[in-house]
């Protein structure tokens, strides 16, 4: 008898934060039958047991189906972007598909359904900058915009911990399209491995044009000879950041901080080959093609790089 009591003191207490309105109450009622019966749910709720049984069998409203196939959608979105994306790019990508939503209304589906992004954690930059080696001015300052491709590349390297020692993953970014155009993986920290070979591939994938800023750090694998003598072979212009000022290369930066969220604590890596082939994944088949980017106005950046290199080409 008590516990009887004390269940119809709860179902009073919820009745005051229901919805006003009969489908709300019913939509309580049909979730909490494995708890409360219904006639003692219907009894406290004030509404008739033969009404709420009526409307288990009646269809949907149009509404309440649209609502369902939006939560299908928004699912779906969530799932292609391996339960990255949160309500804006969500909502961004549904404008795509011509729903026409609100973030707000999107961003309160969500939450009544579970759907998170994952969640992000802190980055901590490391850069070896304690060498004797001349440092390029910063030619960049900060203006991270770009109207072409192979106008402005930044550089970063970060540090992956796998089950088998560390890797480095070195990048190069075009800040035209965001796009990873140059990249490598190495189990040393040598120019030779990392940023060479990075940038090398950066230049075979996209090419250079007069003008080509490259910025990074001040680390010694950016400010050695060993890379000068890429940079000067190539006519490309160096450019480096101020001492401990992260926000110089904020771009590259944001890279690392975004793949590490995303994807690099989320797994455990047994060892350096598993952690390549999740990172070519991530890179290749997901960053540089599907991720729409907010500051590409939600486009991916495949679809920058292919709207800029239409107009080089009806520019020609």
């Amino acid at each position: 008898m008590k516990r009887y009591r004390i269940r119809t003191r709860y179902l009073k207490k919820g009745h005051s934060h229901l919805l006003q309105g009969r489908r709300s109450i019913y939509r309580f009622i049909k979730e909490n039958r494995e708890v409360y019966s219904v006639e003692k749910m219907c009894e406290v709720l004030n509404v008739s047991s033969s009404c709420f049984y009526r409307w288990l069998v009646w269809p949907e409203s149009p509404r309440e189906q649209r609502s369902k196939a939006l939560v299908d959608k928004i699912q779906q979105v969530h799932s292609d972007s391996k339960y990255i994306y949160g309500s804006p790019r969500i909502t961004a990508e549904l404008h795509k598909k011509g729903e026409m939503v609100s973030r707000s209304y999107v961003a309160r589906l969500m939450k009544k359904h579970g759907i998170r992004s994952k969640v992000k954690k802190k980055y901590r930059v490391t850069t070896d900058s304690s060498h004797s080696y001349r440092i390029a001015e910063n030619l960049l300052q900060r203006d991270f915009s770009a109207d072409s491709l192979s106008q402005k590349w930044v550089s970063d390297i970060t540090y992956i911990h796998t089950g088998k020692g560390w890797l480095y993953l070195t990048t190069v970014i075009d800040l035209a399209d965001r796009k990873v155009i140059g990249w490598s993986l190495s189990t040393d920290m040598t120019t030779k491995n990392t940023s060479v070979q990075a940038i090398k591939m950066a230049i075979r994938n996209r090419g250079i044009k007069d003008g080509l800023i490259f910025h990074s750090d001040r680390g010694i694998q950016y400010a050695c000879d060993e890379f000068k003598r890429v940079i000067v072979k190539n006519k490309i212009l160096q450019s480096m950041s101020r001492k401990a000022n992260c926000w110089d290369n904020a771009v590259a930066e944001s890279f690392f901080k975004t793949l590490k969220a995303e994807m690099i604590y989320h797994r455990k890596f047994i060892d350096q080959q598993s952690a390549k082939l999740e990172i070519f994944g991530y890179i290749e088949g997901f960053y540089n093609t599907k991720r729409t980017h907010s500051a590409l106005g939600y486009k991916t950046p495949k679809q920058i790089e292919e709207m800029l290199l239409e107009k080089e080409k009806m520019a020609a």
